[in-house]
């Protein structure tokens, strides 16, 4: 089907893409990677089944957006979910389990029958990261727009690595209420608090900035305070600013004099208020509001390039499945996401 054929206004189709669009990834322009993966995950599980809650709410939005010309023709493409990873995530999540009922039990974990099951979850984390490394360049070789629709927020590391090795610089711009500067969590080399640091290996990565950030440990502040590259808009100073009455548009001003002009957008559902993701794994009073984070994308698209993003961290309801508020709004922030990163490339398209 043409892009131009395709009717907006019409019943959404069930065919196993995102917003029931018919366009195969090989002719669109933003790629969509489903990863339902919860392994690490150390509070609320549930994150693997993101991708899937996003999925169906994508089915019934409304696909006009403000701020943007026609973005249901931009082409958004979705690739099928490898079901290697479903059975992997079900096989290393029962491991990981394990080990952090050990460690909440304070048992040393220095046994070998542990330390086996920790080498085995790294082995296969590390084995993910290297899968997505290699379909992104895939993609990114074909120049089209790739982002990563999580499971927890470990699973995009094999795209920032390979968009590292296509740019020569870029900066990050992280929505999310935790820092996820630990060296490894619980033992776990790749784990969801773990993504930024092992983001930074890459030394072309030229800025983060962490937008939002209300639960930290010492240890990230440590890391914070000792490199230049990260900027931190904690959560409680950004309404502190707010309740002086400086707008929210001129934060947004700051941010972007922080960032160079590309710019990856790592988004963190629990970077939001809470009612925004009540099911998210680690949810945090305080956060942006809905509107706070669009406006925020919007101005970067205006004012940079976004050369991939990734959603992660949505979670629906384990006790009703059918609430699928947290599905809803991420769907919707997919969808801007998509369209305000190709519109970034294209500005003529911006309104």
């Amino acid at each position: 089907m043409s892009k131009s054929n395709f009717d907006p206004n019409a019943t959404s189709v069930i065919n196993g893409n995102y917003f029931g669009f018919p366009f195969l990834a090989e002719e669109s322009e933003v790629v969509l990677i489903s990863i339902p993966w919860d392994v690490t995950t150390s509070y609320g599980e549930g994150t693997a089944k993101g991708p899937r809650a996003i999925l169906d709410a994508s089915l019934q939005l409304d696909f006009y957006l403000f701020g943007i010309n026609k973005p249901w023709e931009i082409g958004i493409g979705t690739l099928p979910v490898m079901e290697k990873i479903v059975e992997k995530n079900k096989v290393n999540r029962a491991l990981a389990i394990e080990i952090i009922e050990n460690l909440e039990k304070g048992t040393n974990l220095n046994t070998e029958d542990l330390r086996d099951k920790i080498s085995t979850v790294n082995k296969e984390c590390a084995a993910l990261n290297l899968w997505l490394h290699e379909e992104s360049n895939k993609w990114l070789s074909q120049n089209k727009i790739v982002g990563v629709v999580g499971g927890e927020h470990s699973t995009p590391l094999g795209l920032i690595n390979a968009l590292s090795e296509k740019e020569e610089s870029f900066g990050i711009l992280q929505i999310d209420a935790h820092s996820d500067l630990r060296r490894a969590y619980q033992g776990f080399d790749y784990s969801h608090a773990s993504i930024m640091y092992n983001a930074l290996k890459n030394n072309n990565i030229s800025q983060l900035v962490q937008v939002g950030i209300r639960d930290i440990c010492p240890e990230e502040i440590d890391y914070i305070k000792n490199d230049n590259r990260v900027v931190l808009y904690n959560d409680f100073s950004l309404s502190e600013t707010l309740f002086s009455e400086r707008s929210w548009l001129s934060i947004c001003d700051e941010i972007l004099l922080h960032l160079p002009e590309k710019v990856y957008i790592s988004f963190d559902i629990d970077g939001l208020s809470p009612e925004n993701c009540p099911n998210t794994g680690t949810p945090v009073p305080g956060g942006l509001s809905f509107n706070q984070a669009v406006t925020l994308i919007k101005y970067i698209a205006k004012e940079k390039e976004i050369i991939g993003f990734d959603l992660c961290e949505v979670s629906p309801s384990l006790i009703n499945p059918h609430t699928n508020f947290d599905g809803n709004v991420g769907a919707r922030l997919l969808y801007l996401l998509s369209s305000f990163a190709y519109g970034s490339h294209h500005k003529e398209i911006l309104q």
